[in-house]
């Protein structure tokens, strides 16, 4: 298949769902927003794929791009092409639905519960999860499920994964990160972290084999949707 995978920056990338991706033979492009350049229309991808970034989805006036990508992700909904975002990702898929997104009542950082719904675990892609599971979340905002849509899990805080009208799928969390991308944003976001940098280095060696292993598991569901 022909695979977009969309960006915001050098260290917020793919991960282990480019890595499946490209592993499984399929044609990666990467369109990082931020930098420019240009895409092909939607209907000629056969999956996109967007993953998260530390600006939030409402700062249009200091990140312009933003209202490019909300364009094609909506051109993407219009085709029905499959799509699969994460966190920033997630949140400009469900305003491109037009479905709410704002601020969650607290950030969630670190390695946090999230438990699928009934729709959840029957879902062919968020399926691939136990019904309770330890993930690693950086956010500040969050998103009201899509109408039409069906909200697939939730943490204490929000919801955190919807489906619109099969094949498009948001989630909260972060399944795509390696230990180096959890290195850059520790640096990067230090001032943000609940807890010391070291600590948070140590409950991620002890929770990253086992996320990147749930993160191969969605990509690998994911990408088997969108080649069905």
């Amino acid at each position: 298949m022909r695979v977009l995978s969309i960006d915001h920056g050098s260290s917020v990338r793919g991960g282990v769902f480019d890595e499946v991706a490209t592993a499984a033979g399929h044609e990666l492009e990467r369109w990082s927003v931020p930098e420019g350049g240009t895409r092909d229309p939607a209907r000629s991808y056969d999956a996109v794929m967007v993953f998260g970034g530390s600006m939030h989805p409402d700062e249009y006036e200091r990140f312009a791009w933003l209202e490019r990508e909300e364009e094609f992700l909506q051109e993407v909904l219009a085709e029905e092409v499959p799509v699969f975002a994460v966190c920033l990702g997630a949140q400009m898929l469900a305003r491109a639905a037009g479905a709410k997104v704002g601020l969650a009542s607290a950030p969630e950082i670190g390695w946090l519960d999230i438990d699928l719904t009934a729709a959840g675990g029957t879902d062919p892609v968020l399926g691939a999860l136990p019904q309770r599971t330890t993930v690693f979340q950086w956010h500040h905002y969050t998103f009201e499920t899509p109408a039409g849509g069906e909200e697939l899990a939730r943490s204490a805080i929000c919801t955190q994964a919807f489906r619109r009208a099969q094949p498009a799928w948001g989630i909260q969390f972060h399944p795509e990160l390696t230990l180096p991308m959890l290195t850059a944003w520790s640096s990067e976001g230090a001032d943000e972290l609940p807890m010391a940098a070291d600590e948070l280095r140590r409950q991620s060696e002890t929770h990253i084999d086992r996320s990147t292993d749930q993160g191969r598991a969605l990509a690998t569901a994911f990408l088997g949707e969108a080649s069905g």
